[in-house]
């Protein structure tokens, strides 16, 4: 059942109070340590990982989050500082934190010549498919290294931003259905413990989204103003539908699913950033609540600012590549191909 939005946000500050109660003063003001390892070497490229240990002492395993940067696959770096804030919250609740490359396949295609309609299911597949992959062997990677780490390997779970939450967000839709591609490099039965998407996305070729088996609980937060990946659904010329996290949220919904899911009116991409800043009660009550407590709950919140701008809801995929990559071309905006053009709006 969904609850109303004041509910939500009362039951959060609440779970965070009791949270930010237990913990030592002061902390999270401190920067976490960093120690890097190469986790995969691909295509003549070593990928690397920033582990940054749990401030606390707790006994027993810890949990782990796996982070993924976002920048369209296009850009974007695992140690960029604005995301240590959001990782000091999670050392200072105790869980490990680790920080992935991850090999950024628009900006691969990019670079061998245009994207038009004809090529960009193909690109999309392939790009998502890529990081898809390496977010699985840094999965396997802190898996084998659970032990001496501490890392309890059954309560790892992802969170990503913008590209980087499309990348989780795949990653749990190929366990749930059983990739095999995905599935036979991690341990037998691993599955992620709960996903936290910042304006993210699925795709499916099908065009319908499937899930063989139930996915971890979802924490979801997006714009309904977003213009760089689609709050709601979004066909995809020659193939397929890209699902933003109002349809996520929809189809789960339907199928009685945990999730959560955090829409702000007006919102445009900054949803992918500022809820690691801005947010905290609400990350806080999903682990406690969801991820840990084991409760099965479906919660929506819809923030709507006083003074939220209007902004066009309207979103096609040429407003997705116009947003993500028409400033890729030196010295000219991308022009959208004609295919794009024609009857692709919501």
């Amino acid at each position: 059942m969904k609850k109303l939005a004041t509910l939500c946000l009362l039951f959060a500050a609440l779970a965070a109070f009791a949270a930010a109660g237990a913990q030592p003063a002061g902390r999270a003001e401190h920067g976490p340590d960093r120690e890097t390892f190469v986790y995969a070497v691909r295509d003549g490229d070593s990928l690397r990982l920033d582990r940054y240990p749990a401030l606390s002492s707790a006994a027993g395993a810890r949990p782990c989050m796996i982070f993924l940067f976002g920048g369209g696959f296009l850009t974007g770096t695992r140690d960029n500082r604005r995301f240590l804030p959001y990782f000091r919250h999670f050392t200072a609740r105790g869980c490990d934190v680790v920080s992935i490359d991850y090999r950024l396949g628009m900006k691969r295609a990019l670079d061998a010549g245009p994207i038009d309609g004809e090529r960009f299911p193909g690109v999309l597949a392939s790009t998502l498919a890529m990081a898809t992959e390496d977010l699985r062997d840094a999965t396997a990677f802190v898996c084998r290294r659970a032990a001496e780490w501490g890392v309890d390997p059954q309560r790892i779970l992802t969170s990503g931003s913008s590209a980087g939450a499309m990348t989780v967000l795949m990653a749990e839709y190929a366990l749930c259905n059983g990739d095999s591609v995905f599935v036979r490099h991690l341990p037998e039965g691993f599955r992620y413990a709960g996903v936290i998407a910042y304006a993210g996305a699925v795709y499916d070729p099908s065009g319908e989204l499937r899930w063989a088996t139930p996915p971890a609980p979802l924490l979801l937060f997006h714009g309904d103003a977003d213009r760089n990946v689609p709050y709601d659904t979004v066909p995809v010329p020659g193939g397929g539908v890209l699902f933003g996290s109002a349809a996520v949220a929809r189809d789960l919904a339907q199928r009685g699913v945990p999730y959560w899911f955090v829409s702000e009116a007006g919102a445009d991409h900054s949803m992918a950033w500022r809820p690691m800043r801005e947010h905290f009660a609400e990350i806080d009550a999903f682990l406690d609540r969801f991820v840990f407590g084991g409760e099965r709950r479906r919660f929506e919140t819809r923030i709507v600012p006083p003074d939220a701008p209007e902004r066009p809801a309207a979103f096609a995929i040429d407003d997705y590549l116009d947003a993500n990559y028409g400033h890729y071309v030196p010295g000219k905006k991308r022009q959208p191909s004609e295919t794009f053009r024609k009857g692709y709006r919501q």
